[in-house]
């Protein structure tokens, strides 16, 4: 006989979601993103949401949440690959008194505490085979038994996944269940990568910027053009959270700190890049590697010594024995910006 798990008091929401317009910024990609999720928002199908690792896949999930009849529930997250696999078990589904060595008492796991509400399972394909068995009996059956316990417990919760796995690469080598797949993916979302919506980087940045302004009570300067240029540059490998941290250091810092170390991680032109790896029939130019690697050597070393003399270009031109036109040139043709824009003492200043 089954019985019902007693909703737990949720731990109290720490992350804020931007607005929706900042969120979803301009791009195309987003709009359709927030097409979809409001079509599925006061459902209670379970929801796969895919991409890369920073991309806000848990701030759409609580986006989700909190459109759909479970709003009053609690938000219950459970990062898969953060809790050891021997832990995991007990984590989510709880135990009873005795059930292992130091179990002297009976704990209801996160799954009780999702009760009424929404279980998200940050990175999925983390889990265990055996778990994933027992995840598939919850979502079939709702119930579940705690470790050790011989009873059934009843627990009504809408399910959310993401991962930044290729889940249907992991079903054909066996490593994640075929039916467990196709139970948490009655609708996926496929959130895009930063780098291919870069229309958007402004708006975020900026509404970071201010949020973390507030938050510390540290006002920054806004966002030069050049530092905007050099953002919407960068890979951004790291997605929105990369972006998040870095306007972080931004306002914490301050903007030198922050334009001098954001100079040194500008990305490489993904078109060069390509350049200088095989093609698919194994040629590779060895004309077009040699001048991206002098170029990059070149950028480095103007970079550097604009950074020894303060930005003062006219002292870096002759560190460097060229003209100071020919410093100018290379700065646009580097993507670097003529002035480091910091307004520190004589940083900007020019020597005549």
């Amino acid at each position: 006989m089954a019985t019902h798990a007693r909703p737990l008091a949720p731990a109290p929401e720490t992350m804020d979601i931007p607005p929706p317009d900042i969120l979803f910024g301009r791009s195309a990609s987003m709009r359709q993103v927030r097409l979809k999720l409001e079509r599925i928002g006061a459902t209670n199908v379970p929801v796969l949401l895919t991409g890369e690792s920073g991309t806000g896949k848990e701030l759409l999930a609580r986006m989700l949440h909190r459109q759909s009849n479970w709003a009053a529930g609690p938000f219950v997250k459970v990062n898969c690959p953060a809790i050891p696999g021997t832990l995991l078990e007990s984590e989510l589904f709880g135990f009873e008194k005795g059930a292992f060595t130091g179990a002297h008492a009976s704990k209801p796991g996160r799954i009780e505490q999702a009760d009424g509400g929404t279980l998200f399972l940050d990175e999925i394909g983390e889990l265990e085979l055996g778990l994933q068995a027992k995840l598939l009996q919850l979502l079939q059956d709702n119930c579940f038994m705690r470790l050790g316990g011989r009873q059934e417990v009843r627990a009504h919760t809408r399910m959310l996944c993401a991962t930044n796995r290729r889940l249907q690469a992991e079903v054909d080598s066996g490593r994640f269940r075929r039916d467990l797949y196709y139970r948490i993916n009655v609708v996926s979302l496929e959130v895009p990568p930063l780098r291919d919506r870069r229309e958007d980087i402004e708006l975020l940045a900026e509404y970071f910027i201010k949020e973390f302004s507030t938050r510390f009570q540290r006002p920054a300067p806004p966002l030069t053009p050049n530092l905007l240029s050099a953002l919407q540059q960068y890979g951004w490998p790291g997605n929105v959270r990369e972006l998040e941290n870095m306007m972080k250091r931004y306002v914490v810092l301050g903007a030198a700190e922050e334009l001098r170390q954001q100079l040194y991680l500008l990305p490489r032109d993904p078109q060069t890049v390509a350049a200088t790896e095989p093609a698919p029939d194994g040629t590779l130019s060895l004309k077009k590697v040699t001048r991206y690697a002098v170029q990059e050597l070149e950028r480095e070393i103007i970079l550097k010594t604009l950074e020894a003399n303060q930005w003062n270009r006219k002292r870096t031109a002759r560190a460097l024995r060229i003209s100071y036109r020919a410093l100018l040139y290379k700065l646009k043709e580097a993507g670097l910006p003529a002035r480091s824009s910091l307004g520190e003492g004589d940083a900007g200043k020019e020597e005549s």
